[in-house]
């Protein structure tokens, strides 16, 4: 009797889950950019994880994320950053369903030029429906400062 191969719903090609990456991390970054609170959220599973060398968040619900990331807009635009574009700088499926994908995030000028950057490590897992959710946010730091805090 030939051994019948486990239901694999998630499989998907190399090809399939670097555009997923992609997509999310699109997302992701336009819904910030613009001050999307609920957006960003939406983008997240609960319970959640951001870590950072200066600070450690447990994330419990999505009102919390919503909060937490809605007033990064004004924080960016005051510094003169207007946008980004997620540079995937690596990406590591562990299996199917969790993807382990280190991003450089240039700060962009409303010229479109890059005056800083800053990077994360995120770990993506998929839901019930498949779709890619934020799991744990490691923040890398600003470029050229050592801190995970904005200069």
């Amino acid at each position: 009797m030939p051994h019948a191969q486990p239901h694999r719903p998630f499989e998907r090609s190399a090809r399939q889950r670097h555009d997923e990456v992609e997509t999310f991390l699109n997302r992701f970054a336009a819904a910030l950019t613009v001050g999307d609170g609920v957006g960003v959220a939406k983008l997240w599973a609960v319970p959640a994880f951001a870590v950072g060398a200066d600070m450690a968040m447990p994330l419990t619900d999505l009102k919390q994320i919503e909060s937490f990331f809605g007033g990064a807009r004004e924080e960016y635009n005051a510094r003169g950053i207007t946008g980004t574009r997620p540079e995937v700088i690596d990406e590591d499926w562990v299996d199917d369903r969790m993807v382990l994908v280190t991003v450089r995030w240039p700060y962009l000028d409303e010229k479109g030029r890059e005056i800083g950057a800053e990077a994360s490590t995120y770990t993506l897992c998929r839901d019930d429906r498949g779709d890619l959710k934020l799991r744990v946010a490691t923040m890398r730091g600003v470029e050229g400062t050592g801190s995970t805090k904005p200069s």
